[in-house]
């Protein structure tokens, strides 16, 4: 195992999630397209995970352990500034799936991502959207009468967890919007 590259991809993934945090935290999670702190983490993630990847190929299991790999899926799961790139990880991380260096859950959130941001319908129902009242409600799935039946076979729970889960998050991102501008006020 890599343990420097290990610590590398841990310390991404740490950074993106806990900028994520203090966003929800601070009640600014959601007030624009693309919070400025957010993208400039995502951009500097997004430039090293090239790098890694350029250097080691996808970084599986055996190199890097099971947390780190996921920390290197998340980390290409959030690079939406550059798609061309994350469609190309879609073919490593297939094969890694294949060997088992990765969670087939993984392939799932990245192919929806993709899909979904080029305009298609997704597979499997990872990707949700927030309408103005702050309901959560799945993209476009191709194939919504098997979708739950795609999902167990990846490893993933129903849509409506799914969804019901998103929900979840997205009431504590408007509860502590609202909370901070009554501390405002």
């Amino acid at each position: 195992m890599d343990k420097k590259l290990r610590d590398v991809l841990l310390s991404m993934q740490k950074e993106d999630q806990k900028t994520l945090q203090e966003l929800i935290n601070i009640g600014e999670l959601g007030t624009v397209e693309y919070h400025p702190k957010i993208k400039e983490v995502h951009e500097r993630n997004n430039k090293r995970i090239k790098e890694i990847i350029g250097q080691h190929g996808w970084p599986g299991i055996s190199l890097v352990g099971k947390e780190a790999a996921e920390a290197a899926w998340l980390v290409v799961q959030h690079a939406v500034l550059d798609t061309v790139f994350m469609e190309s990880c879609l073919a490593l991380l297939t094969e890694a799936v294949k060997r088992g260096e990765a969670e087939g859950s993984h392939f799932a959130y990245l192919q929806d991502r993709v899909l979904t941001m080029s305009g298609r319908p997704q597979i499997y129902g990872t990707q949700h959207h927030i309408d103005e009242n702050g309901t959560a409600f799945p993209l476009p799935i191709e194939n919504p009468v098997e979708v739950d039946n795609l999902r167990r076979e990846i490893g993933l729970g129903t849509l409506d967890e799914a969804t019901a889960r998103i929900q979840e998050r997205e009431n504590a991102i408007r509860r502590n919007r609202k909370a901070n501008q009554a501390v405002e006020r």
